[in-house]
């Protein structure tokens, strides 16, 4: 897919196969913030990967994760609270280990899912590579360095196609065998993985998606907490635009 400038919840779009017992996947390539594993320049996005696979009396399994150490999005809350960032997530631009939330604006990346050769970060730079040729390559849309970027400190550079690029995709389950046989199947996946045995202080094995499941229901309930600084941003946008925000 190209003539894009914005992907959204990689997972919204995969959970639309859910309905239709089928199972979806999606994936977008990103502002080029991630190096390839041994170089010092980017040329990936964090470009994330979602995958739905539908259940019977279980929650969907939901896969929505970048293929880079840490998205962007983890640096700017450190930013916005003051703190650093965990070893692994980022690098200068020489290509020194560094814990300062604000690299990436002084010409630091972001590094691949693994985090240094020791932890194979040729993986997470494997499929990092995979998105992009997917959804950039593949579609006729930007890639590498000339995808469109969402970030002030990048420079723009002319494209070698249209937007951002995406790819979305489902397979037909009862094209393998009954849907609902699947889900039964599903079902007994998940229940081995709840059965093991968990390690010292671990309460439970959580299923991909379980999490974001959960921290729905209380956000739903409670609202959703919400960055001072953050708060603060949308106050003086709102004073710039004449609105009225009482919070």
């Amino acid at each position: 897919m190209q003539y894009s400038s914005h992907f959204g919840i990689a997972a919204a779009h995969a959970e639309l196969a859910l309905a239709q017992d089928m199972i979806g996947m999606s994936m977008t390539n990103a502002s080029p913030l991630v190096v390839p594993a041994g170089a010092t320049e980017p040329y990936l996005g964090t470009n994330p990967i979602c995958v739905a696979v539908p259940a019977g009396k279980h929650l969907p399994f939901i896969l929505d994760m970048a293929t880079s150490a840490a998205s962007n999005g983890k640096l700017e809350i450190a930013q916005r609270k003051g703190k650093p960032i965990p070893t692994g997530w980022a690098q200068n631009r020489d290509g020194s280990e560094t814990n300062d939330a604000h690299a990436l604006k002084g010409g630091g990346t972001l590094i691949p899912l693994g985090s240094d050769v020791d932890h194979s970060y040729h993986k997470g730079y494997g499929l990092g590579a995979m998105v992009d040729i997917f959804t950039g390559v593949l579609s006729g849309a930007n890639f590498g360095l000339w995808v469109p970027p969402f970030v002030s400190f990048l420079d723009v550079k002319e494209g070698v196609g249209k937007g951002i690029g995406h790819f979305i995709g489902a397979w037909k389950i009862d094209g393998f065998q009954p849907a609902s046989e699947f889900k039964d199947r599903m079902d007994k996946w998940i229940d081995g993985v709840k059965g093991l045995e968990k390690k010292e202080g671990i309460d439970e094995v959580l299923v991909p998606g379980e999490p974001e499941f959960r921290a729905e229901q209380i956000r739903t309930v409670e609202g959703v907490p919400v960055n001072e600084k953050v708060m603060d941003d949308l106050r003086g946008l709102a004073k710039e635009l004449g609105l009225k925000f009482e919070y």
